[in-house]
Order: C-alpha cells, then structure tokens, then sequence
C-alpha cells in the first residue's frame, strides 16, 4: 500500500532471524491502527504463526487524558474488547 512493499519493511530480515535456532517466543505487533496497519499486522501474522511463534498487537483504545467525547466507534470499539480485570 502506498508504494510500501514487503522487501522494504525488512520482512526477510525477520524471518531469516526467526529461522535457525530461534529461541523467540512472541512477536508483539505495533502498527497504526489503520488500513495499512491493520493489512500489514495480519501479513505479518500468516507469515509467523506456522514458525511456531505467537503473534500478539499492542492494545488500542482511548488514551490516558483522552475525552470519550471525542472517541470514534472504533476506537471505543477495539478499548472494550482489549479491556482487563482491576
């Protein structure tokens, strides 16, 4: 997307790391929280799951300081499935 293809996001670089003798356990995502993101994130997932790893994202949802006034359906979306016991 937007002229962004896989050999410029370092992809071979990564899986050659995850190859031989990795003791890599998880791989944690952090893209934005858009089209490209979300498209680059479940790439990014297909590729490593069959190696053996788990594949996890940051959480998203509304910020520290931030006005639920202001939040978009998403937003508030991804905060309530991400939420966790107090």
């Amino acid at each position: 997307m937007k002229g962004i293809s896989p050999d410029k996001l370092k992809i071979k670089e990564l899986m050659e790391r995850l190859g031989e003798n990795s003791e890599v356990k998880e791989i944690i995502l952090a893209t934005n929280p858009t089209v490209e993101g979300e498209a680059t994130a479940m790439y990014l997932s297909k590729l490593l799951k069959p190696l053996g790893v788990t594949v996890t994202r940051i959480a998203n949802g509304v910020p520290v300081g931030g006005d639920l006034e202001y939040a978009d359906e998403i937003t508030l979306y991804r905060a309530i499935e991400g939420r966790r016991d107090l």
